[in-house]
């Protein structure tokens, strides 16, 4: 089996220039257009929140994105994302637009999909383990979470093109790199770089050491399995820097104590912030509160309305954060917004560019079909609506496949779809007024149904009984 790769090299050391003096990022200058141009731009934005370590022995962070350092070559970024389940989520989106944002300033990013380590579970921010997964699970949860990166990336790639030439996008699974292992060699080789000190000081670890619940082995030693990606990707592919949530600061230290120890190199990691709910929780899975950005499991309206409802205390920092838009735009969109607040336009063109890149554009005008449906009452917008696009509206609805007979009535309608109960009181709650069809109140139990009033052109009626019941019909055989 293969052993685990521990050989030392000298990568890049064109790079090993000294330089800036230890002013890094943090001052702002504007001196080296390169680095400012792409570090400082984030962190203006407030998309770059940490960078570890602050100053290397041999190399600056800065340095590594200055175009005019000799040769200019392009670096390599990752992000890891583990599949704990079949979907990312809104609180993944920062460090995958990280990513982009490297990427359309020509550098080439990798996301790596956490085949193994998903496992054992990251214990960052957590303060209990991680419900276990099995290898099965974990995989076609790696499987989906792959499709889901190459989508959003050929999104990014057809509809936010700046003009410039782009580096290389590449998903990875460290399960590729890992299923080799014997666990005996993989710890003589690699654990002996680690220092149980070290480890135990982490953060994450001393939060959960102190709880009652405790920590397991395998959650402990997920530090080490992250540091070890780290130096794989080094050695493989040159990537020099980790992106990661705020919370994976302790994770990136160990991976570059590990590669500077065996090589001597410097290698770097940045943080984004964390996106919380009203409440303060972190967004994700497990506090119950994910926006998911797989269709089948939050709709593109559904994404579109989370954005759209932000408050105006957080809104612009959202679109500096979630969008590609200049600032000098964002400034001017938050200006016409204080003359004309009711328009909410920057809510508007928040959820319309995440909604694009998430679900491309055909995702996006379905959320708007579905928010015309649903709030404007459009008769237009639910004509052209799919099945799918109105069972992704009404959730809760009751969808029914019917035969339209000839002479078929308002009351036959409704007692065959069931939503109204048998007898006397079904007919009063058409006659006073409890139920509309398409949008339409209808007051009288025998009319006839009209094709093209009662029955759209897509061959379905959306039946809604009081306020808040709806029941979909499919009529056939028209």
């Amino acid at each position: 089996m293969a052993a685990p790769m521990l050989r030392c090299t000298s990568w890049v050391r064109w790079c090993g220039t000294p330089g800036l003096s230890g002013v890094l990022l943090l001052g702002l200058r504007a001196a080296h257009s390169g680095a400012q141009g792409l570090l400082a731009a984030q962190k203006a934005r407030g998309l770059f929140k940490e960078f570890f370590p602050d100053r290397g022995t041999k190399i600056e962070l800065p340095e590594l994105f200055d175009r005019r350092t000799a040769g200019h070559l392009p670096q390599t970024i990752y992000c890891g994302f583990d599949p704990t389940a079949d979907s990312l989520h809104v609180g993944h989106l920062l460090t995958l637009l990280g990513l982009f944002h490297f990427q359309r300033a020509g550098h080439n990013v990798i996301a790596l999909v956490g085949g193994a380590t998903a496992r054992l579970g990251d214990p960052s921010g957590r303060t209990k383990e991680r419900e276990a997964l099995d290898a099965e699970r974990v995989q076609s949860n790696a499987r989906a979470l792959r499709r889901e990166l190459e989508t959003l990336a050929a999104h990014h790639q057809q509809l936010f093109t700046n003009g410039r030439t782009w580096g290389s996008f590449t998903v990875l699974d460290n399960s590729s790199w890992y299923q080799q292992q014997h666990l005996v060699d993989f710890l003589a080789a690699v654990g002996g770089h680690f220092r149980m000190g070290t480890l135990l000081s982490r953060q994450s670890v001393q939060t959960r050491l102190k709880s009652p619940e405790g920590m397991s082995l395998a959650e402990f030693l997920y530090q080490v399995l992250q540091a070890y990606d780290f130096y794989y990707l080094f050695q493989r592919y040159g990537c020099r820097v980790q992106l990661g949530g705020s919370d994976q600061l302790g994770n990136i230290m160990s991976g570059y104590e590990f590669i500077h120890k065996l090589t001597g190199e410097d290698v770097f990691g940045i943080t984004v912030p964390l996106i919380t709910s009203t409440t303060g929780a972190k967004l994700g899975k497990s506090a119950g509160n994910a926006v998911w950005l797989n269709r089948d499991k939050t709709s593109p309206f559904e994404l579109y309305q989370f954005f759209v409802r932000q408050q105006d205390d957080s809104v612009e920092r959202y679109l500096k954060l979630f969008t590609f838009l200049p600032l000098p735009e964002i400034d001017h969109i938050m200006q016409q917004h204080v003359k004309e607040p009711e328009k909410w336009g920057p809510q508007k063109r928040l959820a319309a560019e995440v909604t694009k890149l998430v679900h491309g554009q055909e995702g996006l005008d379905s959320a708007k079909r579905c928010t015309q449906a649903l709030y404007h009452s459009s008769i237009d917008a639910l004509e052209v609506m799919s099945d799918q696009e109105l069972k992704e509206l009404f959730k809760e609805a009751s969808f029914s496949e019917l035969v339209l007979d000839p002479g078929t009535s308002v009351l036959d309608t409704c007692r065959k779809a069931n939503a109204i109960p048998d007898g006397p009181r079904g007919y009063r709650m058409i006659t006073e007024g409890g139920v509309s069809i398409n949008h339409r109140q209808v007051t009288n139990p025998e009319s006839v149904l009209v094709v093209g009033q009662h029955i759209l052109k897509n061959g379905l009626s959306l039946l809604k009984i009081g306020k808040r019941n709806f029941y979909i019909i499919k009529w056939l055989q028209l």
